[in-house]
């Protein structure tokens, strides 16, 4: 009964994520004829801050690509998927503990190390697979203002999308199987985003936000190369895994 439970609650919150990144892909795409003609006139507004600057002159010189790459990835997934992997990552494991269920769910005639990964992987594809789903629709919804972009890199940029979601998504999983506070867990990463978010419109600190790894000019490069950037990835990828097992090792010795 909680397996099924916890399976449903992960498809809605999945499907929730999932409607709320379409609709606002959908809402961007239709906006694009607007925000085309009106470029010039927004990169003037813009102009206080260097970074929006910059973000700016490459649409213009880049055009809808650039544009989509912005809308979804960097605001769309970046906003919603990082709340989305804070929370979910959060609840994992200190929300059980909170709640004083945690001793049963280590009843399950299961191994500690296959019930964390079940939970691992059960939050990794509700963080991912609507990032995913999402993405194949683009081409669909820009037909429907004579648009058109290559889907093959646009799934590259999603992948990279995804890892970096999954990055922070496993270090506030590490944190929940040591703490039983979630709320609180989620509230401290998400202070985090957004003091990284704030620091990423400052010309002199920009670099310092993690961001930079997930930013239109990130995405323009995958886009246009056809490639995912292999340092970048490669270390995104050891982060993942050296939290998982973090996770595994801190699971295995936790007192209920």
């Amino acid at each position: 009964m909680t397996l099924s439970r916890n399976v449903r609650n992960a498809l809605f919150t999945g499907l929730g994520y999932f409607i709320a990144l379409e609709l606002m892909l959908i809402a961007a795409i239709l906006f694009w004829p607007s925000f085309e003609e009106n470029t010039a006139a927004l990169k003037v507004l813009a102009s206080p801050l260097p970074v929006l600057r910059e973000m700016f002159t490459e649409l213009e010189q880049k055009g809808v690509s650039a544009y989509v790459l912005s809308q979804h990835f960097f605001k769309g997934c970046n906003v919603l998927g990082c709340a989305a992997a804070a929370l979910i990552a959060a609840n994992a494991i200190a929300a059980e503990a909170q709640r004083g269920t945690l001793e049963i769910f280590l009843l399950r005639p299961l191994s500690r190390r296959r019930l964390l990964l079940e939970r691992w992987l059960t939050g990794a594809i509700q963080v991912s697979v609507p990032v995913l789903l999402t993405t194949l629709t683009i081409p669909l919804f820009l037909s429907q203002v004579d648009e058109s972009l290559a889907l093959g890199p646009l799934m590259l940029c999603a992948v990279h999308q995804c890892l970096f979601l999954l990055s922070l998504f496993s270090v506030t999983f590490l944190f929940s199987t040591m703490g039983r506070a979630p709320l609180h867990l989620a509230f401290a990463v998400l202070v985090f985003i957004i003091f990284n978010f704030s620091i990423y419109m400052v010309k002199t600190v920009t670099h310092m936000s993690v961001f930079r790894l997930a930013d239109m000019e990130t995405f323009l490069e995958i886009y246009e190369k056809g490639a995912l950037p292999l340092g970048v990835t490669a270390g995104i990828l050891v982060l993942i895994g050296g939290c998982l097992w973090g996770s595994l090792s801190v699971f295995e010795r936790r007192v209920p």
